[in-house]
């Protein structure tokens, strides 16, 4: 008897969700549903979904790709949850008739602050941790461009240790060709990523400028690596210090005066789009307070992106 495939539900076909599921599909390693609006549903049944990637280009791939109101009841085993913080309440709001009791919700938005808000609405028995490390964008015309040679995803139980369930979703990643894995601690990885994340947006944002750019300014990487700093003390202040040789690798990154790196708010910012202000450096600006450190700089990164938001589209 064939083992049960597993199946995957992803909400939007935008930069994550569209890129992972390419993949998914590509090689036939789950069966995969995209959960869009009505547009989006007609322009991927025309069109398929293109991803340009250095690991192989994908195009006009046949996807499925359904409407909320088409897929409740569904229960697949998983639900992958890739939008933006700001619109995190319509994205549960879309899942929630999809889901089955069995049916875990995998979130792979940046930052922390969304899990306790899925928690709250879902169960955190129904809720595993995931992250993801690649750069990617959208393009008007639905195109997903693959930026760097970076296709990881992590995945763990929010309580510790490797389930099946887990297993499963990792399994069906790997088989896809990307870089997959399972942790016994993914709220270390969680507080991993948003401590270089935290670093890499509000220093973009604040100096309009990439990594090297920033870094060949005058005091510019001294105040990238004070950031990257007082980020990790907020992370060992929480129970989820940062190993020293993955610092000393983020400290190479943003002296780097050649790296053209830059977050993906700061392209939101410059075209003139909502950002993840709270989420990501207002977060990180409250755990840094939390944990009685200097906020001057958080301080200021943030105060930029509010100013941003308040004058976005008024000039």
């Amino acid at each position: 008897m064939n083992p049960k495939r597993t199946s995957i539900i992803i909400l939007g076909a935008g930069g994550v969700g569209g890129y992972f599921g390419a993949r998914l599909v590509e090689h036939d390693a789950a069966d995969v549903t995209f959960l869009v609006r009505e547009q989006r549903k007609a322009a991927l049944e025309r069109d398929g979904l293109t991803v340009l990637s250095p690991h192989g280009n994908i195009m006009n791939l046949a996807v499925d790709a359904r409407t909320a109101s088409e897929l409740s009841g569904a229960a697949p085993d998983f639900v992958i949850l890739t939008c933006k913080a700001y619109d995190l309440d319509a994205a549960m709001d879309a899942i929630g008739p999809v889901l089955g009791p069995s049916t875990a919700v995998v979130p792979l938005l940046n930052g922390l602050a969304h899990m306790p808000r899925i928690n709250e609405r879902f169960g955190a028995a129904n809720v595993l941790g995931g992250t993801v490390s690649l750069q990617l964008r959208q393009r008007s015309d639905g195109v997903i461009e693959h930026g760097n040679v970076w296709q990881f995803i992590t995945i763990g139980e929010q309580q510790g240790g490797i389930s099946a369930r887990v297993e499963q979703l990792v399994a069906a990643l790997a088989a896809s060709k990307v870089t997959a894995r399972a942790s016994d601690d993914i709220a270390q990885k969680l507080w991993e990523k948003i401590v270089m994340l935290a670093t890499l947006a509000a220093m973009t944002t604040l100096m309009r400028a990439s990594v090297g750019a920033i870094a060949s300014a005058p005091g510019g990487a001294t105040l990238s690596l004070r950031m990257l700093e007082l980020n990790a003390a907020a992370a060992a202040h929480a129970g989820h210090p940062v190993p020293e040789a993955q610092l000393g690798q983020w400290r190479t990154m943003f002296a780097d005066t050649s790296s053209t790196l830059t977050a993906s708010m700061l392209a939101d910012m410059q075209l003139g789009k909502p950002v993840e202000a709270d989420h990501i450096v207002g977060d990180m600006l409250n755990r840094v307070r939390t944990a009685s450190l200097d906020t001057t700089l958080h301080a200021a990164a943030y105060a930029n992106l509010k100013a941003y938001e308040a004058t976005r589209g008024t000039t």
